[in-house]
């Protein structure tokens, strides 16, 4: 089986899901063939994954790629695809991910299994577990056609690297697209400048309801600053207007694993946990002792986040200090 792991990249860096894409392809097997797929990539990135087992990897360059559209990046890799004569296509299933896989699917006519939690490869056979009901219960699916395509959950799959890496074969490829293949391009992304994103952070500090409005944030800022955190929001506070939808953790916004997650007047509805349950530590602050959240923290603290965050963020920023 020839594999195909489309690897992207933001910003001209990989994102960490390229090196978990690349690690479930490996994962695959050495009797399957495995071909990393960069859109006008660099020497740097080329290296950077073959730390992660990248030996052999498609170069697709066109100037038309250089601003992301799905129809545009959908077509190139269905070209590489067909030029490889690939059986499976996996990628990340980010935002842009969610826009091509679905494109590519249909390009190919292949099986698709969105938001992957775990892949099964033997033989031609290929299957996935995919969550169900906001997470509470998970289905198993089997692709029968012939050309597969599985988007892999964020932060799922543990990206690992290689003993001895070894400098990947590049070829450049030169997909056949125009004007037409580029439409409702994304010419611009607006984001907050300086602030890590919650999808790549190692630690994330959320916060809720509980902070009462916009206006106490700074609380769940000044603690995500000392630690070197990122920002993250519940649902309810990203609908209320306080929070942009790029910090919302859980089913409907981004689903994050980091070293220590730190929820701040959440109460852990199911959706919301859906999105962080499988970070390494869980530290809860909130002042409803039954409150769902502490049934799946690690660290609780059952107190009013208005008198604990301060303390917290004063105690840490002294430790870091000596």
């Amino acid at each position: 089986m020839t594999i195909i792991a489309f690897l992207e990249a933001q910003d001209n860096k990989l994102k960490k899901t390229a090196f978990e894409t690349l690690t479930a392809a490996r994962g695959a097997g050495s009797e399957h063939k495995v071909i990393g797929v960069l859109l006008n990539g660099t020497p740097e990135q080329m290296q950077e994954a073959a730390e992660y087992g990248l030996t052999e990897c498609v170069n697709v360059t066109h100037d038309i790629l250089n601003i992301f559209s799905p129809a545009a990046v959908a077509s190139a890799l269905a070209q590489v695809a067909e030029s490889e004569n690939a059986d499976l296509v996996l990628l990340a299933a980010t935002i842009h991910g969610k826009e091509v896989g679905p494109r590519l699917a249909v390009r190919l006519q292949a099986g698709y299994i969105p938001d992957a939690v775990a892949l099964a490869i033997s033989g031609s056979d290929v299957s996935a577990t995919h969550p169900v009901y906001a997470g509470k219960a998970r289905v198993s699916l089997k692709i029968e056609t012939a050309k597969k395509v599985v988007s892999l959950r964020p932060n799922v799959f543990t990206a690992k690297k290689v003993d001895a890496p070894a400098s990947p074969v590049a070829r450049s490829f030169a997909p056949s697209l125009g004007t037409g293949d580029a439409k409702a391009p994304v010419s611009s992304v607006s984001r907050n400048t300086g602030k890590l994103d919650v999808a790549e952070a190692e630690i994330i500090v959320s916060g809720g309801r509980g902070l009462k409005g916009p206006e106490h944030f700074y609380l769940v800022e000044e603690l995500a600053s000392t630690l070197g955190a990122a920002v993250g929001a519940s649902r309810a506070v990203v609908d209320a207007g306080w929070r942009p939808h790029s910090e919302q953790v859980g089913q409907t916004g981004k689903t994050v694993s980091p070293n220590l997650y730190v929820a701040c007047g959440i109460s852990g509805a199911v959706q919301h946990l859906a999105g962080m349950s499988s970070s390494r530590y869980i530290l809860a602050v909130n002042k409803d002792k039954d409150a769902p959240i502490f049934q799946t923290a690690d660290y609780g603290l059952v107190g009013d986040v208005f008198e604990i965050l301060p303390k917290l963020t004063k105690k840490i920023s002294e430790t870091v200090q000596h």
